[in-house]
Formats: C-alpha cells, sequence, structure tokens
C-alpha cells in the first residue's frame, strides 16, 4: 500500500467513523425529539444529519464532476425558504432524511474510492482564488465539517436526556453517576463565578 493510499484510507476510515458519531445521536430519540430546535438558531438533531448529508453530497460530488441523481438539491434553491438544509421539512419523514443520508454516504464514499487524493476539483462557492482543490483538501474540509457538526449533535443530545459520549459502547467519558457529574459541574460553576467576581 502506498503511502498516498494509506493516508486516504485513514482520511476515510475516521470521516466513516465521525459520520456514525452524528447519527447515531438519533438513536432512541422520538420524532419531536429530533426535530425540535434547542438553540435561538434553530439547530436540530435531524436537520445536522441532513445538512451533512447535503454538503456531503456537494463537496463529494459535484466538486468533482459526479453530481449525484438526487441534485440539485430543492433546499439550495434561490427561492427555498431560509435554512432550508438545516430542518426536516413538515412533509420530509425521519425515514426521508435518514435514506437521503444513505445515499450521500454511498456517493461520497464511491468518489473517495474512485479518485486519487491528487484529483483535482472545484468548489465554485468558494471564489475564484481558492475554487480549485483536490480530493485531499476536500476530504479534511469535508471531515472537520462533519466532526464540527458531530459536536453539536454531541451537546444537543445532552440537553434532551443527558445521553453524552461518542457511541454506547466507547463514550470517550469517564464513568460517573449522575450525583457526581452534578458535582463536577457545581465544582465548574464555582470557578467561573469566583474568578469572574461574580461569585
Amino acid at each position: 500500500m502506498t503511502g498516498t493510499q494509506a493516508e486516504k484510507d485513514t482520511l476515510h476510515r475516521y470521516l466513516r467513523r465521525t459520520r456514525g458519531d452524528l447519527v447515531g445521536k438519533l438513536d432512541g430519540l422520538d420524532d419531536y425529539d429530533v426535530r425540535r430546535p434547542l438553540v435561538p438558531t434553530g439547530t436540530n438533531l435531524l436537520g445536522l444529519v441532513k445538512h451533512v448529508a447535503s454538503v456531503q453530497l456537494d463537496y463529494l460530488g459535484v466538486t468533482f464532476g459526479r453530481p449525484s441523481p438526487r441534485d440539485p438539491l430543492p433546499w439550495f434553491a434561490d427561492d427555498a425558504p431560509p435554512e432550508a438544509d438545516m430542518y426536516a421539512a413538515q412533509d420530509e419523514t425521519r425515514a426521508d432524511v435518514l435514506a437521503f443520508w444513505e445515499h450521500s454516504c454511498e456517493h461520497a464514499d464511491a468518489t473517495i474510492a474512485a479518485l486519487p487524493l491528487d484529483a483535482p476539483g472545484r468548489v465554485p462557492w468558494w471564489g475564484p482564488d481558492d475554487a480549485d482543490v483536490t480530493l485531499h483538501g476536500v476530504l479534511v474540509h469535508v471531515l472537520t465539517e462533519v466532526a464540527r457538526h458531530a459536536g453539536h449533535a454531541d451537546v444537543l443530545r445532552e440537553t434532551i436526556d443527558g445521553a453524552a459520549g461518542m457511541r454506547p459502547g466507547d463514550a470517550n467519558l469517564p464513568e460517573r453517576p449522575v450525583d457526581a457529574w452534578a458535582a463536577h459541574r457545581d465544582h465548574l460553576e464555582q470557578i467561573a463565578r469566583t474568578t469572574s467576581g461574580s461569585g
């Protein structure tokens, strides 16, 4: 295996793992909890999944002249409602979004498998100075974006039902009882108040 192939395999492995972290945040929640906005900007779990799926199709499809059969995406149309890629519309079911997610992952994976890391692409929405890219650069960009949104999903899920960590069996957090976490949070709150002069 060449170094370039090994590097591509590593990036792809982390991308697949991080995707799993994100979509796994829907597990065990009802339709209300996956859709409800939890911050002032309306961010919600199902919307994050829809958004990341859309991002993958653009960056690991359109950028390399490999559009998906689902392109163009209606929520990116000029007349689409604001932020339409960040939530499931009333006529979109959870199953619809998850099917779109699976399609996006399969299409992105096919692009990654088909092209070398130095394959050229073009991201026109980045502007003329930055539009010319390689698969390597786009893979890093997409992995960073998916990880960022997986982190958003971590926080959203914890606010819904207290579930925290990466995934069942690999929480990436120390195992502590609820009262120990509460004591830890209270300790941090006290530090914040003391150091800011408000406590």
